[in-house]
């Protein structure tokens, strides 16, 4: 097809932009031929008319495809052109935030300026052992390609990482040393890796510097070769430097930066060790204020430098070397502030005592007046004599710079060499892979000779990699047998040519650098007369004639001519050098050690970059007559001869490209700039790259996959058998042009463009079908929709017409009523008027009458009161008229008698007055007198009677006064009470005639309120009516109170519940955390223990000829044994031959002990866990009366304290007696007996142990009876009274006067002590227990209220019940009851039980004690009749079907049993043709035999030998599965034994009486059975591990990549990466396969009768691994995030699923470690649009993180036209509302996570007595017993 056709109307095509570089667009009309004009419409919305050159009629590009923007390859791109690539490398950055991309064979990495997580070790992990194609790009991938090709083809490789300042080319290179140094790890223990990555910092602290462009820039090139073994890990590394730019040590331009050491040195001047530096502030030297930027944002150049430090002695640069260097940087800051003062125009000086010049010169140890004047002079040399010059200011300060410079680049290289040398290994490199961290292709406003040779090496480098594209274009060609067409592509041998040829640019300049007057004018005429017109590529400017113009790969480029030949020449003072080598610093002369003969124009660039070639291990001897040559050697010489030397290298090994892109200029995080991106696109070759594909056949397709995506294109007719010639038919009938595509031999060639027009066509045919589908279901929906609406309109019709009727008949119905309720409310209106008119007459009749009543009566009484008042007045006037007449009466009568008396007084007083008067007065007187004497004595005498009873009276008086004071007292306070009371009646009576009057106001309210209150009665009947409505409305809302009441009660619970649950399941995982830290150490342990023993061979292999003498024995080991021994001490030598064993081997025993120990203290953390998890199952009554026992414990406990002391006391005593009698026995022994007599082996050494180990018995049973006395004793001094405490004290006092003579004093105040404490104790514990039982009776009756208030209830409860429910919930109260008293008798039961075992227990063992004791002494024969007859255990005799599960073997048989059952035994033979567990119930049965002997070492040999062998076996066949299976099994199987018949309550629930009898009587083997579940921990990491080998290879191919579903995942365009993935395809992997696999493990581990619970965590197990890294290949894997992959995720899991429901494992938890991917898949299915649709995803997706969620959406890629993107805002949207969620920031799952195993008691039916030994496990030597 013309490619003209396909410019179609609405077709998108790429047209430039000054701004954008390129901008996209769509045809609004059909392109015709000879069309001059394209009318476009952009998508900023305008038109546009495109015109098309008139001379070329070219048209614009072509857009691809939507479903094609944002691949992984731009290979992969239909359209190969400049803006399809600059458009998808933006879409993948910006949108998608993937910096990596392919194209073809190189790998596009743009720099985000922002820290990404994807480099974490999981993203290691899950890079290594992938194919390059499978994964997203990734640096990872490449160096894992690089890493795979060198291990398949043998052969060496290189990694070339090139680009711009800043673009991230050192930080690439790093990444990919740190994926070697990861992946490979080391071949020795000298951390080869860690050293390769610890010459990052110390290359970047000397060779990085801070520049305008970028912040850590490099400011040389490097090639690290990275050296392997033969079994590829790292041993060792070289590094090979280019072009230092010693320019920057003197001169920076404006923010820029010297290199990064002098500013670390600077900022850690104040340290101690660097005060004798002298140094200050960066802003004090003048090499480091230039740039006038001497802090870098966020970078702490003190940290820095600890970082160096630290790194320079992880290489070996000890701290002597490190101060010299430093010393030397420092002398060279103080260089940099010498100054010069000008003498004359010709010469100049240095201020005399120059503190600088000082300072340089005490620091490098140089004298001060040398220095000084050969820093103002020079030396020159003529054919007849020599003479000294003085040099100007400018000649000298240059001169300085220079001698700054050389220093600097000889420590460089120093550095490197010993870099070099701390990386070179000894052992012999068996390849290689090399990492190239160059500099890009570089052009600037003025450019120099140092940008002249960096863009020289990028023509070399440009002209290499095109050959390698073209070489692998013309391979892939080759191998599908495709006629080869030569590929026209650009060759840049002409412009290397032209700069290194004879007579070249190179060679002119090295030629006018021998010239005596040569400058830089003469050289840039002799470059015109020479290339000028001549050659293409050379240009001279217009307008200058000190540049030329060099045409490169990637643009045109001036160059300045000025101080071309200086930095070629790259002159340093002779003299100097001389000075500096005559240094005392030891180090200063090393640096210069090349230079011993000439130094002109050796070294490298005054002011340029210096070439370093590669750094040999080995000095090297030159030979004679070559120095002189060499030294006269130039800058560009040596940079072309390293430069050729580098591009052998590269040739030499298969290249790998990584190039490096700077997306902004701004450093802004993920902001491309389309300009400058475009720019180095070119420089770096990707366009080129696109173009050589593009000339070709880019577009590349196997059959399989063209037939898959276009089979929509081909009828059922067209449609074979044979896949390729379907194909064929098919394209011949699409694409009429055959030179448009060509068949390999494996797939189709394509030219550019065709498969756009193909997916145009399946666009197209697709669209058809589904306009096609859209009519018919459309017209089905309508049509349905027409009918459903017709017979909706006809029962709408039907109810309204019915309606209508019912309403017409409601309307009659309502007219005759509304006529006769008028007629009744007219009736009731007129005869309610006539009732209210009546009663108001009534009412006004009523009231007149009574008003015309009360005013007669009114009259009446006011006449009847005026006559009353008239009677009053009346009388008051007669009595005032008979008053005043009485009155008048009186007066006169005085008047008158007052007259009267007066005359009388007259004649009175005249009788007086005469003397007859007077003599009739005294005739009387003397009788008087004499009368009145005698009566004056008759008073005197009742004077005195008087005053006597006056006295008497007196106290009467008083006595009546106080009374009668009393009674006033009383009468007054009556008489106020009288007063208040009168006050009262008044009020009293006042309110009586106020109420009288409220009373008449009342009764006229009265009437008025009964109106009122016929009123309200009316009223408060409505509200009645009114409030019975609303209370059957609260009613109802009560109830529905109450139901919401009781659904909150509901869910309280259900929370308290989910609660609960939660707490249960944290603890769970708190649990499981803990067992997997252990299991984990575990795992540690076995990787240390492997290795260890692979050291010990090696070892072995290393000693030819082991030394012969005496086999020492490791002191520790009877050491550790007798914590486990106490009665033997006889070493084992049947596992180790003499002489024959390395002495830095150990014994088995040893390592067995050392591991119980270890395991102590985790068993005792396992019974903690474990008793904490009880402990949350127990209710509340449990938990109190678990609280009573442990406050009775303290009692008990105290005793068994005491008990225990004194039996640790009696042990030790008898320890030492038995290891003194031991000792004289065998002296004697030794001494008396022949040397064949006492050998370990003979009867008689037998006969005397046996007789000790009877002594030892009987010393136990006698040191039993007397702890047991003891305890007894101590128990009754706790039970003494106070009372006897005190005689006790007295007699203690008088037992201590006589001890003083025996020096026992100390010991008796101590046991005086001790009784103390434990009378304190006693009374404490008495005070606690008496505290404890008041405390518990008050339970008890706090309780019994609590349970009579809840009988009450259920009483009253009962009483409310009908008849038949009140006998139900009697007979459940009943039934309880019986329950709870059922419950206590059983436990009661139990612990009676318990007490009854015990004491059997210690009755059989004492009475075992005592038979053997008696037997022993009955025994007790002479040592001749021992050696005669051996001694053997004495066994009754039984019948031959009467066993006791027991197996009896010789201990010299031990290995050989170990060698039969488990060394050469083979898993299958017993899992098919015997018992599951076979091994373990024979092994359990030797152990029992050995227990019933009571044959500790015999236990311990069996049981060390058994654990060993299992290793062994397991580290020998360990990858087989089966294998691994058995013996886990089988170790499962021996643990469950040893607790079955352990003895112990808790394993013997679900024994057998017989079983019961087969429990061990001897030993307490609890310790073995830790190591045995340690040891299947171990077993069950390797069943994981090796399960995880075998599946690994097949989950990516049949989870994802196999289609199960056919036809549903259409296949994408695939770049070349796909194509030529590093391992050849061996068969592909589909889901039936993972099944098989599945059912093929599961069929063996239930032969193997492994335990179901075992199995389940094995499924688990193996269900996480397959879902994490499904998972974690979808996260990294691009072409797989698709809505059809969704789909066949889902079903995949599904046929999971369906497989655990088979086999009875859905219990087993293994569903939810699938629960990630299938949220994974069904987030790559669901809706992607709206905020509900980021709701629902937020609510699907907890089982993934943040991180995983968002890169999903971000890799979603359609695989149709049809599918939409994700859009960035709905993406942002999602992670705003999850950045709440606290989840790991990790994007991928731990693959090789482990669960924590756990192994559930499994007891066994099988009884012992019946297991019979087959005759094929060789097992004759062993005797059932």
């Amino acid at each position: 097809m013309a490619a003209s056709e396909l410019y179609t109307k609405f077709a998108r095509v790429w047209i430039p932009d000054p701004e954008e570089v390129w901008k996209s667009a769509e045809l609004l009309k059909d392109y015709k031929p000879g069309d001059q004009v394209l009318l476009l419409h952009l998508e900023e919305g305008k038109d546009l008319e495109y015109r098309l050159d008139p001379k070329t009629k070219e048209l614009p590009h072509l857009r691809n495809p939507d479903i094609l923007v944002g691949e992984n390859d731009l290979t992969a791109l239909s359209y190969l052109h400049e803006p399809a690539v600059l458009h998808n490398l933006r879409v993948r950055f910006i949108d998608s935030k993937l910096i990596y991309t392919y194209c073809g064979i190189v790998l596009v990495a743009i720099n985000p300026y922002e820290q990404l997580p994807i480099y974490g070790e999981d993203i290691i992990n899950a890079y290594s052992g992938q194919n390059m194609g499978d994964m997203d790009p990734h640096i990872f991938a490449v160096a894992e390609e690089a890493y795979k090709q060198m291990a398949r083809d043998e052969r060496n490789q290189s990694i070339i990482v090139s680009g711009e300042s800043g673009a991230g080319k050192t930080v690439s290179a790093k990444y990919a040393m740190r994926y070697f140094a990861t992946v490979s790890g080391s071949a020795s223990e000298a951390n080869v890796e860690e050293k390769v990555l610890a010459s990052n910092p110390i290359m970047e602290s000397i060779g990085n510097a801070k520049t305008t462009r970028n912040d850590n820039s490099s400011r040389f090139g490097k090639y690290i070769e990275i050296g392997f073994d033969k079994r590829y890990r790292i041993i060792g590394a070289n590094m090979r430097t280019y072009l230092l730019e010693k320019s920057r040590v003197v001169f920076q331009a404006e923010e820029e930066r010297n290199y990064h050491i002098f500013y670390q040195l600077c900022a850690s001047a104040k340290l101690p060790e660097f005060k004798m530096l002298r140094l200050g502030n960066a802003d004090n030297f003048h090499y480091t204020k230039q740039g006038g930027s001497p802090v870098i944002e966020g970078v702490d150049d003190a940290k820095e430098m600890a970082h160096t430090r630290q790194a320079c002695t992880l290489l070996g640069i000890s701290e002597s070397y490190q101060m010299g260097i430093f010393q030397i940087l420092a002398g060279i800051l103080h260089l940099g502030n010498v100054g010069f003062a000008s003498r004359d125009s010709d010469s100049c000086t240095i201020p005399p005592k120059h503190e600088p010049l000082i300072v340089f010169c005490d620091l490098m140890g140089v004298d001060y007046e040398e220095m000084c004047h050969w820093l103002c002079h020079r030396k020159l040399a003529t054919a007849t004599e020599t003479y000294i010059k003085p040099i100007s200011k400018l000649q000298a300060t240059n001169a300085r710079d220079a001698l700054a410079k050389h220093i600097y680049a000889k420590l460089f290289n120093w550095i490197v060499d010993h870099v070099n040398q701390a990386l070179h290994s000894a052992v012999k490199q068996h390849s290689f892979i090399g990492v190239l961290d160059i500099y890009g292709f570089e052009t600037f406003e003025i450019n120099s000779f140092e940008q002249f040779c960096i863009n020289y090496a990028n023509e070399k480098l440009q002209q290499q990699f095109n050959m390698h594209v073209f070489k692998l274009e013309q391979e892939e060609y080759m191998k599908e047998q495709i006629p080869w067409t030569l590929i026209d592509f650009y060759d840049n041998q002409p412009c290397i040519n032209l700069i290194e040829s004879k007579l070249g640019i190179l060679d002119l300049l090295d030629e006018e650098c021998k010239m005596p007057k040569g400058t830089d004018d003469t050289w840039a005429q002799k470059l015109y007369n020479t290339h000028l017109n001549k050659c293409a590529l050379f240009e001279k400017p217009r307008l200058s004639n000190k540049a030329f113009i060099i045409q490169h790969f990637a643009d045109k480029v001036e160059y300045q001519c000025e101080g071309f030949l200086e930095k070629n020449k790259d002159t340093v003072f002779e003299e100097q050098i001389k000075v500096l080598k005559s240094s005392k610093f030891k180090m200063l002369p090393e640096l210069f050690q090349d230079d011993e003969k000439a130094i002109s124009p050796t070294s490298a660039s005054s002011s340029g970059r210096t070439p370093l070639t590669r750094t040999p291990l080995k000095p090297t001897k030159g030979r004679p007559g070559q120095t002189a040559k060499e030294h006269k050697k130039t800058v560009g010489h040596q940079f072309r001869n390293s430069l050729h030397l580098l591009m052998e290298t590269l040739n030499a090994t298969t290249p790998h490209y990584v190039r490096c892109i700077k997306p902004n200029d701004f450093k802004f995080p993920f902001t491309f700039d389309e300009k400058r991106a475009v720019q180095q696109l070119r420089a770096c070759g990707v366009l080129e790259t696109i173009r050589i594909s593009a000339a070709g056949f880019p577009s590349r397709w196997t059959y399989q996959e063209f037939f898959s995506r276009y089979r929509v294109l081909m009828k059922q007719k067209d449609v074979l058998g044979d896949r390729k010639q379907t194909c064929k038919n098919v394209l011949e009938k699409l694409i009429l042009d055959k030179d448009k595509y060509q068949f390999g031999k494996t797939k189709i060639f394509f030219r550019a463009g065709q498969v756009a027009y193909l997916e145009k066509l399946r666009a197209d045919k697709l669209r058809a079908a589904c306009i096609r589908i859209q009519k018919t279901i459309r017209g089905w929906l309508l049509r349905k929709k027409y009918l459903r609406m017709r017979r909706a309109a006809i029962t709408v019709q039907r109810y309204v017409r019915g309606y209508q009727a019912r309403c017409y008949a409601t309307f009659l119905r309502r007219t005759k009523a509304a006529t006769t309720i008028q007629k009744s409310w007219r009736m009731y209106v007129v005869r309610r008027r006539y009732k209210i008119k009546r009663a108001a007459t009534i009412v006004l009749q009523s009231y007149l009458r009574g008003y015309l009543a009360r005013n007669r009566y009114f009259k009446i009484l006011r006449e009847h009161k005026a006559v009353i008042i008239q009677k009053w007045i009346r009388g008051w006037l007669a009595h005032t008229r008979y008053k005043r007449t009485m009155h008048a009466i009186i007066y006169l009568q005085c008047c008158f008698r007052r007259m009267m008396a007066k005359r009388e007084l007259k004649k009175l007083k005249i009788e007086a007055r005469s003397v007859e008067r007077y003599k009739k007065l005294h005739i009387g007187m003397e009788n008087k007198i004499m009368q009145l004497q005698r009566k004056v004595d008759e008073q005197n005498k009742d004077y005195k009677c008087l005053m006597e009873k006056l006295t008497n009276l007196e106290g009467i008086y008083n006595s009546e006064t106080e009374k009668l004071r009393n009674d006033v007292e009383r009468l007054q306070l009556s008489e106020e009470e009288a007063k208040t009371a009168t006050a009262r009646v008044l009020s009293l009576q006042e309110e009586i005639a106020k109420l009288r009057k409220d009373l008449e106001q009342t009764r006229s309210e009265k009437k008025s309120i009964e109106e009122r209150a016929d009123r309200y009665k009316q009223e408060t009947e409505e509200l009645m009516s009114n409030l019975k409505e609303e209370n059957t409305l609260l009613k109802q809302e009560k109830e529905t109170l109450n139901h919401l009441i009781v659904e909150q009660a509901k869910e309280m619970t259900e929370t308290m519940e989910k609660k609960l649950v939660e707490e249960t399941k944290q603890l769970e995982l708190d649990l499981n955390d803990e067992r997997l830290r252990y299991q984990n150490l575990l795992n540690e342990f076995s990787r240390l223990e492997e290795r260890y023993d692979d050291l010990k061979e090696e070892l072995t292999l290393m000693v030819n000829v082991p030394k012969p003498g005496h086999r020492r024995t490791d002191s520790t080991h009877s050491s550790n044994e007798s914590e486990y021994t106490f009665s033997s001490e006889i070493i084992e030598t049947e596992d180790f031959p003499p002489r024959t064993e390395e002495p830095t081997e150990k014994k088995v025993p040893l390592d067995m002990s050392l591991f119980l120990k270890l395991q102590k203290r985790v068993t005792e953390l396992e019974q903690e866990k474990q008793l904490m998890q009880d402990e949350l199952d127990r209710k509340e009554e449990q938990v109190l009366r678990n609280k009573a026992k442990e406050e009775e414990r303290p009692q008990i406990r105290g005793a068994e304290l005491e008990y225990e002391s004194l039996k640790r006391q009696e042990l030790e005593s008898e320890n030492k007696k038995l290891k003194n009698e031991l000792n004289e026995l065998r002296k004697a022994l030794s001494e008396k007996s022949a040397p064949e007599v006492t050998a370990p082996g003979a009867p008689a050494y037998r006969v005397l142990m046996e007789q000790l180990t009877s002594i030892s018995e009987e010393l136990d049973v006698r040191k039993e009876e007397v702890l047991i006395l003891r305890s007894q004793l101590v128990s009754q001094k706790e039970a003494i009274q106070p009372k006897n405490t005190m005689t006790d004290s007295t007699i203690l006092l008088e037992d201590v006067q006589k001890m003083k003579d025996k020096g026992e004093i100390a010991q008796a105040y101590i046991g005086l002590k001790e009784t103390n404490r434990l009378l304190e104790s006693q009374l404490q514990s008495q005070k606690r227990s008496h505290e404890n039982e008041a405390e518990a009776l008050r339970g008890e009756i706090q309780s019994l209220k609590e349970e009579n208030n809840r009988q009450q209830q259920l009483l009253a409860q009962n009483l409310q019940l009908p008849p038949e429910a009140r006998i139900e919930a009697s007979l459940q109260h009943e039934i309880t009851r019986l329950t709870n008293e059922n419950l206590d008798l059983m436990e009661q039961l139990e612990k009676q039980d318990k007490t009854v075992r015990k004491l059997k227990k210690q009755l059989k063992v004492f009475a075992k004690k005592i038979g053997e004791l008696e037997v022993g002494q009955m025994e007790n024969i002479s040592p001749g009749q021992m050696i005669d007859e051996p001694i053997r255990p004495v066994n009754i005799p039984r019948k031959e079907k009467d066993f006791q599960g027991m197996l009896e073997y010789k201990k010299e048989d031990e290995q050989k049993l170990v060698k039969n059952l488990i060394l050469e035994l083979k898993p299958r033979g017993v899992a098919v043709n015997l018992i599951p567990g076979l091994p373990a119930y024979i092994l359990f049965m030797c152990v029992r035999h050995a227990d019933y002997l009571n044959d500790d070492q015999k236990v311990r040999s069996l049981l060390t030998s058994t654990i060993n062998s299992i290793k062994k076996v397991l580290k020998k066949r360990g990858d087989d599965f089966e294998t691994v299976s058995f013996w886990l099994s089988n170790t499962c199987r021996f643990l469950h034994c040893l607790k079955q018949y352990s003895g112990e309550e808790g394993f013997m629930k679900h024994n057998t009486s017989r079983q019961n009898e087969h429990c061990l009587t001897n030993f307490d083997l609890a310790e073995y059975r830790q190591v045995l579940s340690d040891l299947a921990i171990q077993i069950y990491q390797q069943l994981v591990r090796v399960l995880e080998n075998i599946l690994q290879p097949m989950i990516v191919s049949g989870m994802l990549e196999h289609e199960t579903i056919q036809g549903v995942s259409g296949v994408k365009p695939t770049g070349l990466r796909k194509r030529t993935s590093s391992i050849a395809d061996e068969g592909t992997y589909t889901l039936d396969s993972i099944l098989r696999q599945l059912n093929s493990f599961h069929s063996v581990m239930c032969q193997h009768g492994m335990d179901p619970e075992l199995i389940k965590q094995v499924v688990k197990q193996m269900f996480y691994i397959v879902g994490a890294i499904t998972l974690n290949n979808l996260l990294l894997r691009k072409d797989m995030c698709s809505w059809s992959k969704g789909m066949q995720i889902r079903y995949n899991v599904s046929q999971l699923e369906e497989w655990l429901r088979d086999k009875n494992l859905m219990n087993s938890g293994a569903k939810e470690t699938l629960e990630p991917l299938i949220q994974a898949a069904q987030l790559l299915q669901v809706k992607k649009k709206t905020d509900d649709d980021a709701e629902a995803i937020c609510s699907m997706c907890n089982a993934l993180t943040t991180a995983q969620i968002v890169k999903v959406l971000n890799l979603y890629t359609p695989v149709n036209e049809f599918e939409e993107r994700v859009s960035v805002s709905f993406i942002r949207t999602i992670q705003m509302r999850l950045r709440d969620r606290k989840d790991s920031p990790q994007l991928l799952m731990d693959a090789k996570h482990i669960f924590p195993v756990t192994f559930p008691f499994n007891p066994s039916s099988l009884a012992l007595e019946t297991i019979q030994i087959p005759a094929s496990l060789g097992l004759g030597f062993i005797a059932r017993v």
